[in-house]
């Protein structure tokens, strides 16, 4: 039989392959690949959008899988915004900072512990300051234990099904053709994988783990100091009507300025294109002896105030902090030029730290990305609002805000129940709640009560996992109704049973062998959830191609898409610790690589006993 039998399924190859190498070449955002996927999927016929047929795609949209996964994102919220979390990280930071080794090992036993239960990029987001203000002011190295964290974070998510979307994702799937995974069902599989990272990276680990230099501690922050300035323009200043070009202040060389405001309101317009008027309030950038050299007009190669006609108002200090750019920020994909960023923010970006490298010249032009680590230098008060903005996560200290505190007995409540409902129901009594509406009623539950108000749980919601899990449903969908899955099924087993020195009863083994690895491998290159979603019909497919169950298959999948360790990109914890540990990309295949290989071994030993064919 020839592999594609009509023109649906060439058409459905040929997007696979375009739509997997749009992944990797990042042409466009994730989100916009999966779902521009499955509209190419409806345009051509292979699904539909007519109500009631079976290929309808509009069904991705009433998916459990977003559904819950959404839904899981706003309890993690609420968890945040009652300081739950942050309750535990100042209890981390508490009992931690004692040596390196306690440290390490109370960090990855409370991140996995919670990554478990809460989404994983709230908890790493919320320990990675505490992390960093331990290590500077401890003298660690911040680069031995932000790996660790990530890892702990995604390891930690393989215990419970909803403990990452990609668990989500494949148990949706595969809950259409056979008996739903219950909560718990993985638990053992994942509390293996737990303890086996944790061992590792205490021992072999933690010697691979490298001593990388943080952006921050490139500048020493008492011999660098500076402070901020500012003054007014006065009347019968000659700086009036000049432009900042054509003026003296664009010769100073101790000081410069980093902002004009007219009328108390910010000028946008970059330096070059300002001309001053009387009133304009300027500040000013320098170290002390500059700044006083205007203010008292001492000569340290600066032009006093009387000759540029400044009258001086205040000098406040300016702070050194660490940001990272989230996967929400609006300042991705834009450069420093463009967003004009001293006049829009009133504060300086000293250095940028990329792909391993810190970038302290000529990085203006530079397209900001997701996991950009910026080295960020203003007045207090400004870098503070500059932080409240969902375009950067402050790496410098924890973050601050006022917490419902006394609503955090409720999150707890709908938690505990979402585990104790999930983990015992149909038995001693407890109703049998499918997982997506469980997740449905603690969401509503925590907005019910206010632990989070309606708009904090829309802003909570990564939209563009939403929208990719929903796209990549899509094509999987198209896969299993084409008739392509089941013919690359056939052609998978085909090629295993043709090896003729293998044992028949061996060959399953391979196969999970294999389906675990590859999605392991793919999970490095592209999201693990669409990696989820690809393979998880095609591991159904195989598993009734061979005759055997397909339940151990499907949870191959789930584990070797979610533990990605070897490459930054492969999850987003991964991609925060990247840049704020000033890692390079080869560290995380150095550290990640054996454990990747074991856990690998692991599984393939594991499942069959646990899910036997």
């Amino acid at each position: 039989m020839d592999f594609f039998e009509n023109g649906q399924q060439i058409f459905l190859a040929i997007l696979m392959v375009v739509v997997f190498v749009a992944f990797v070449k990042e042409w466009l955002s994730a989100e916009l690949v999966a779902i521009g996927g499955l509209v190419a999927c409806v345009f051509s016929g292979v699904l539909s959008v007519t109500p009631g047929a079976e290929n309808n795609a509009l069904q991705v949209f009433a998916h459990p899988a977003p559904i819950t996964v959404a839904c899981m994102f706003i309890l993690s919220a609420a968890l945040d915004r009652t300081g739950v979390i942050e309750s535990l990280g100042n209890w981390f930071e508490r009992v931690a900072g004692k040596s390196p080794m306690r440290m390490l090992v109370v960090m990855l036993v409370l991140v996995s512990s919670l990554s478990g239960f809460v989404n994983n990029t709230p908890v790493v987001v919320v320990f990675m300051p505490i992390v960093l203000g331990i290590c500077r002011r401890k003298n660690y190295k911040a680069s031995r234990f932000l790996i660790p964290l990530s890892y702990a974070a995604v390891v930690g998510g393989t215990v419970t099904v909803i403990g990452t979307s990609t668990n989500l994702v494949a148990a949706g799937i595969a809950n259409k053709v056979m008996d739903p995974f219950t909560m718990f069902e993985i638990t053992p599989l994942g509390i293996t994988f737990v303890v086996i990272t944790f061992i590792y990276l205490v021992t072999i680990g933690r010697k691979l783990l490298p001593d990388r230099t943080t952006l921050a501690a490139l500048i020493d922050n008492e011999t660098s100091r500076e402070f901020i300035t500012h003054a007014f323009v006065k009347e019968d200043s000659p700086l009036s009507g000049q432009l900042f070009p054509e003026s003296d202040l664009a010769g100073l060389k101790k000081a410069r300025v980093i902002e004009v405001r007219r009328d108390g309101i910010r000028l946008q317009d970059p330096l070059p294109q300002i001309r001053f008027e009387a009133g304009d309030e300027i500040v000013f950038k320098g170290d002390i002896q500059a700044l006083m050299g205007i203010k008292d007009k001492a000569d340290v190669d600066v032009r006093g105030e009387e000759k540029l006609g400044l009258e001086d108002i205040r000098t406040e200090s300016a702070v050194l902090m660490e940001g990272i750019l989230g996967p929400e920020s609006s300042l991705a994909g834009k450069n420093l030029k463009e967003l004009n960023f001293r006049q829009r923010f009133g504060v300086l970006i000293l250095a940028v730290h990329r792909k391993g490298e810190n970038l302290r010249e000529r990085f203006e032009d530079e397209r900001l990305r997701f996991g950009d680590t910026l080295l960020v230098q203003g007045p207090a008060e400004k870098m503070r609002r500059l932080f409240q903005q969902k375009d950067f996560i402050n790496l410098s200290e924890p973050k601050h805000q006022v917490s419902r505190t006394h609503k955090a007995p409720f999150v707890l409540l709908a938690l505990a129940a979402f585990i104790v409902i999930g983990a015992l129901g149909g038995n001693f009594g407890i109703p049998a709640v499918p997982t997506v509406l469980l997740a449905m009623c603690c969401a509503f539950g925590v907005l019910v009560t206010r632990c989070l108000d309606p708009h904090e749980a829309f802003q909570a919601i990564e939209w563009k996992v939403v929208f990719m899990i929903c796209g990549m449903l899509g094509l999987g969908m198209a896969m299993s109704q084409s008739g392509l899955a089941e013919n690359t099924a056939k052609a998978v087993v085909g090629m295993v049973d043709s090896i003729g020195f293998v044992d028949a009863g061996l060959k399953p083994y391979i196969m999970l062998a294999a389906f675990y690895l590859l999605s392991n491998i793919l999970t490095e290159m592209i999201s693990n959830n669409a990696v989820a979603a690809l393979l998880t019909p095609l591991a159904i497919f195989v598993g009734l191609q061979m005759g055997v169950d397909a339940r151990p298959f499907v949870v191959s999948v789930m584990f070797g898409a979610s533990a990605s360790f070897s490459t930054p990109i492969g999850y987003q914890t991964n991609t925060f610790v990247y840049g704020a540990g000033g890692y390079k990309f080869g560290d995380f295949f150095k550290v990640g690589f054996p454990l990747s290989i074991i856990l690998w071994l692991t599984a393939s030993i594991l499942i069959p006993m646990l899910w036997p064919f």
